[in-house]
C-alpha cells in the first residue's frame, strides 16, 4: 500500500476498502497501527477524513470508524493544522449521528468501553457478525440460534448480508458432520436472506463450491439445501423447507414438530417460521358477509366466519338456521397418549438446556430416542 492510501479510501468515502484492508492484514501488514497514525499534507489523521466524509451512514462506515478509534484512541483529540479534532469536523459537515456519537468519546471513555464494547454499541452489525463468524467457525450451532431467536429479524438479515454474505461460506466450511441443529440453521439463515446462496467471494466462488470442495467436503444435506435457488426458497413456506430437507427417516415425525411449534409460541423461538407454520396448518379465513380478511369463527358452530360483530348479526336470519353447537367425541386413549406427548414435548422445550437450538434440534433429538427407546 503506498504512502497515505488510506486517506484515499476515506476521502472517496471508499469504507469497504479500508475495511477490506481491516478484515485481511495479511494483504496490507503494515495497515493496522501505523497507518492509522500518519498524517497527511493537512495534519490530518485518518479520524479527521473519517468525520468529514461521513454523513451517510452504512454499517461498513460505522465497523470502520470504531476499529480506526481503536487501534488509535488519542487521535480523537488531535488536531489537524486548521486546530479542529474530528468531532470539530464532524458536527461541522453533518456527520450521520452514529459517528458523531462515537467521535464524541474522550479517549478515557473509549478505554472504558474496550473495542468489544464500542462495537456492540456503534456498529451491532458488524459486532454481530463477528460473534456469529466465532461461534461457526467452532461449530456452536446452539449459540447461532440464541442469536437468531433473542434479536428482531431486521438486525439478522442485516447481519446475514454483512461482508457480501460470508457467513454463509463459514458454514459451508464447517459442515462435515451432520446434526439437526447445523441443518437448521442453515434454512434458518438462507430462509432470511435466500440471494446469499448466489453471492460471490473475492475470488468470483458461490457458496456451494465451497460445500463441495474436497478440501471441506461438506455433509450431503447441506450440499441439498445450498444448491437451491434464491427463486424456490423466496417462493416456499420454511415448514415446506424443513419437511424436504430433513433426513427420510425424520419425516414420519414432522407432523408432531408441527404440533410442538404451536405449543411453544410463547417462546422467543423465530416469530417469522411459527406465523407461517400456523398458516399452513390454520389458514386464514374470510368474511362470510364482506370478504374481508382476517375473520373469527362464531363462537357457537366454528364453521362461519366473520369480521365484526355487524357481519355477523347481517346474516344471522340466515345463519341462525344451521348455527348449532358442534358434538364433541369423547376423548380416545390414543387422543390421551397424543396430548401427553405434546405436554411432554412442551415441558422439554422449556426446561432442556440446549433448547436454545430451536425446535427442530429439540423435537427431533426427543423423538428420536423415545422411538429408539
Amino acid at each position: 500500500m503506498v504512502s497515505n492510501q488510506l486517506h484515499k479510501w476515506l476521502k472517496k468515502r471508499d469504507w469497504p476498502a479500508v475495511q477490506g484492508a481491516m478484515l485481511d492484514p495479511l494483504d496490507v501488514v503494515d495497515f493496522p497501527r501505523r497507518k492509522c497514525k500518519e498524517r497527511d499534507e493537512h495534519g490530518r489523521l485518518p479520524h479527521h477524513w473519517l468525520a468529514a466524509k461521513a454523513q451517510t451512514h452504512t454499517h461498513a462506515l460505522a465497523s470502520v470508524g470504531v476499529v480506526l478509534i481503536e487501534l488509535n484512541y488519542e487521535a480523537l483529540t488531535t488536531r489537524d493544522k486548521k486546530g479542529e479534532t474530528p468531532i470539530d469536523i464532524a458536527r461541522r459537515s453533518g456527520a450521520c449521528a452514529e459517528i458523531i456519537g462515537l467521535l464524541s468519546h474522550t479517549p478515557e471513555e473509549v478505554r472504558s468501553l474496550g473495542g468489544k464494547g464500542m462495537r456492540r454499541l456503534y456498529a451491532p452489525v458488524a459486532y454481530w457478525r463477528g460473534e456469529m463468524c466465532m461461534w461457526i467457525n467452532s461449530r456452536s450451532w446452539a449459540d447461532c440460534h440464541k442469536f437468531i431467536d433473542e434479536h428482531d429479524d431486521e438486525l439478522v438479515r442485516e447481519v446475514l448480508k454483512y461482508s457480501n454474505s460470508d457467513l454463509f461460506r463459514f458454514v459451508a466450511c464447517n459442515s462435515q458432520a451432520y446434526s439437526d441443529s447445523l441443518l437448521f440453521l442453515a434454512l434458518r439463515m438462507i430462509h432470511r436472506h435466500p440471494l446469499s446462496l448466489i453471492a460471490r467471494d473475492p475470488h468470483g466462488q458461490l457458496i456451494i463450491q465451497y460445500a463441495e470442495h474436497p478440501k471441506y467436503n461438506a455433509c450431503k444435506e447441506i450440499v441439498k439445501v445450498l444448491r437451491l435457488t434464491p427463486k424456490y426458497i423466496s417462493s416456499t413456506p420454511f415448514p415446506t423447507l424443513l419437511l424436504q430437507s430433513l433426513p427420510s427417516k425424520h419425516h414420519e415425525i414432522y407432523g408432531t414438530y408441527n404440533t410442538v411449534c404451536q405449543f411453544i409460541k410463547h417462546m422467543k423461538y423465530d416469530k417469522a417460521e411459527l406465523v407461517e407454520i400456523e398458516a399452513v396448518l390454520k389458514p386464514t379465513r374470510k368474511c362470510d358477509v364482506c370478504s374481508s380478511l382476517p375473520a373469527k369463527p362464531c363462537a357457537r358452530c366454528k364453521r362461519s366466519y366473520y369480521c365484526s360483530a355487524e357481519c355477523q348479526k347481517a346474516a344471522w336470519k340466515k345463519h341462525k338456521k344451521t348455527c348449532k353447537a358442534p358434538t364433541t367425541p369423547p376423548a380416545t386413549e390414543a387422543d390421551l397418549r397424543e396430548l401427553h406427548k405434546g405436554i411432554a414435548l412442551l415441558n422439554m422445550c422449556i426446561q432442556r438446556s440446549g433448547a436454545g437450538d430451536g425446535p427442530t434440534s429439540v423435537v427431533v433429538e426427543f423423538l428420536v430416542a423415545t422411538n429408539e427407546a
